[in-house]
């Protein structure tokens, strides 16, 4: 578990020497400073987690080294120590982000308690931040599926999350659901109160994703105007999620075998190397061995990548889902939307069923919405899917159409519409709304007819 570290700052050397001792012994890890210049320098090197700062000493004063400190890290937590406290130097010191004051000669125990309460109060904020930051939810997303590929997915997903493995590789077509599954495996495992971070590699220029993993010191480079944290230090005994990890560059790709390795990076313009326990979840709708040939992914990054590797299968190799995940999200858009979409109706079920899905699960769930929100009947109808998806499916299962002949005489169309609206009511027992389910018609259209041809007062 990560020790908090503190810096002591103070130039009498028995007090720094008697409250590192006692720091210790509360099981704190303690660096201590005899000057401001000194406090300054440690602050960048050890990265402490809360400065006692004295306010009266030589060279650089607390009140100063405490401006200082706050332009470097605006949320380092610091208690001000002085034994020529007043009111207007405590009221100064709070209103440049001191955390509290203390007046010696202090009491171990309170300052205790103050040092405590510091830096409870700091993760507390930390983590409001990044909950409030966070539209993840704190608990494993549904997987919706009934096909064999889909119960083998949940069994490898379910080891996964209960094993230490650190590196885990998704393999997929674009829509499949790489990322649910990343959080899947993050939300079932120990490491689910910690933070889940995803970034696509692909959405960040080069130049700005080693910032972005490995966070950056004040002044590494022309805009490098604060000191950042990077991704893999915000995530620390988190998972973070690597999107789109096939479109890394090169020269990025070496600097996160290096990280792999064990977990240890430096930021960009600093010394300082960084340990952390994150949890990698790569993913790609790439061909990583064609890559590899093709000398746009290196060999080495791959096998590292994929100690543990999953392949999520498209949507039209499991049709099985379908349907299932369609009713799914008509349950999610009918609370979005506010409306009361009770199922599919025949022509529209086999539609979706029989359709190829090339955008697999998200473009399912697009045109879910896009039938919810212009649909008005209490049923999901063929009107409501768009036309391109109808025109390029032909139905494998319902009434044999293609096998009816236009009689050499012809038809009354009037007379086959009025007969198959009697025909559906008959065998429904004049239930109106799954008379117009059998017609695939809304039932305000079913109810036109109904009156069209006099079975509608």
């Amino acid at each position: 578990m990560k020790r908090n570290k503190i810096l002591v700052v103070d130039d009498e050397h028995l007090i720094r020497w008697s409250l590192e001792q006692n720091l210790k012994k509360q099981g704190y890890e303690v660096v201590t400073a005899g000057d401001g210049e000194e406090a300054l320098r440690l602050a960048r090197e050890e990265q402490p987690d809360l400065v006692l700062l004295d306010i009266q000493m030589p060279g650089i004063n607390g009140i100063e080294a405490l401006e200082k400190l706050k332009e470097y890290d605006e949320e380092i937590v610091v208690i001000m120590v002085t034994a020529h406290g007043g009111l207007e130097t405590a009221v100064n010191a709070m209103r440049l982000g001191a955390y509290d004051y203390i007046s010696k000669p202090f009491n171990l125990d309170e300052l205790a308690i103050i040092i405590k309460k510091a830096l409870e109060t700091t993760d507390l904020k930390r983590e409001v931040a990044r909950l409030r930051s966070e539209t993840k939810k704190s608990f494993p997303p549904n997987i919706i599926g009934e096909s064999r590929q889909i119960k083998q997915l949940m069994e490898v997903l379910d080891k996964v999350a209960k094993s230490e493995a650190s590196t885990v590789l998704v393999q997929g077509e674009s829509g499949t659901g790489k990322e649910l599954v990343a959080k899947w495996i993050h939300y079932s495992s120990n490491r689910s109160d910690k933070p889940f971070i995803a970034i696509n590699c692909a959405a960040v220029p080069a130049t700005l994703l080693e910032s972005e993993l490995f966070g950056h010191e004040k002044g590494a480079f022309t805009d490098a105007k604060n000191t950042k944290k990077g991704l893999f230090e915000l995530a620390d005994g988190g998972t973070v999620f690597l999107d789109e990890i096939g479109d890394m560059e090169m020269g990025m790709q070496a600097k996160l075998l290096r990280f792999l390795e064990d977990r240890s990076f430096r930021r960009i313009g600093g010394g300082r190397v960084f340990t952390v326990d994150v949890r990698i979840i790569s993913a790609t709708n790439k061909d990583l061995q064609k890559s590899i040939e093709e000398k746009s992914f290196r060999n080495d990054l791959y096998y590292r990548l994929q100690v543990i590797p999953i392949h999520l299968s498209p949507l039209r190799e499991r049709k099985e889902d379908i349907i299932p995940l369609a009713n799914h999200f008509i349950g999610v858009y009918n609370k979005d939307f506010n409306k009361k979409v009770q199922g599919i109706a025949g022509m529209a079920e086999r539609i979706l069923a029989d359709y190829g899905w090339p955008g697999n699960v998200r473009e399912l769930k697009n045109v879910i919405e896009r039938a919810i929100i212009l649909g008005n009947e209490d049923t999901l109808m063929l009107e409501h899917l768009p036309l391109e998806i109808v025109a390029k499916t032909t139905p494998q299962s319902g009434p044999p159409l293609a096998t009816f002949r236009l009689p050499a005489e012809g038809i009354d169309i009037e007379e086959v519409e009025k007969e198959l609206i009697r025909q559906a009511l008959d065998s429904t027992e004049w239930n109106q709304s799954k008379a117009a389910k059998k017609l695939s018609l809304g039932i305000d259209a079913f109810r036109y007819r109904m009156k069209k041809f006099g079975y509608l007062k």
